[in-house]
């Protein structure tokens, strides 16, 4: 209720009755509200009035959506965070690729591991002497 608190209802109270006496605080309240049906029948009004004229396309149209940071909320920071997602998504699909890549590196290391340790790519390069391109000097 326009965020005020219990604690702060019952000052009001109190400081009403201080002020008013006890006599006038009911005719006053009965006067607030009477204003406060009517600020809320005026707003309703304009509400209905602005979804009429702008169009069937603005008929969930809300008076908070026109606050500025709702706008930008809606239009701006929404139409980036859908950015975000799709590119969220494509660098999973990229990370999914990279650790296959990565676990097939790993294998490759072992298998050449393997081989060192047992001599076996020794014997592939002509007894263990790097290949010799004479037109390379």
């Amino acid at each position: 209720m326009f965020g005020v608190g219990l604690p702060e209802l019952v000052t009001l109270l109190v400081l009403a009755v201080v002020l008013f006496g006890p006599e006038k605080v009911p005719e006053y309240s009965r006067k607030a509200a009477r204003i406060v049906h009517y600020l809320r029948t005026i707003a309703n009004q304009a509400q209905t009035q602005l979804r009429t004229e702008l169009g069937p396309e603005f008929a969930d149209l809300e008076l908070k959506d026109l606050a500025p940071r709702a706008l930008i909320q809606k239009h701006v920071i929404d139409a980036i965070q859908d950015d975000l997602d799709q590119i969220k998504a494509d660098l999973s699909d990229v990370r999914g690729d990279l650790e296959a890549t990565r676990a097939d590196l790993a294998e490759t290391g072992r298998e050449l591991e393997s081989e060192f340790a047992t001599g076996e790519a020794f014997g592939r390069m002509s007894a263990g002497r790097p290949p010799f391109d004479p037109e390379a000097t």
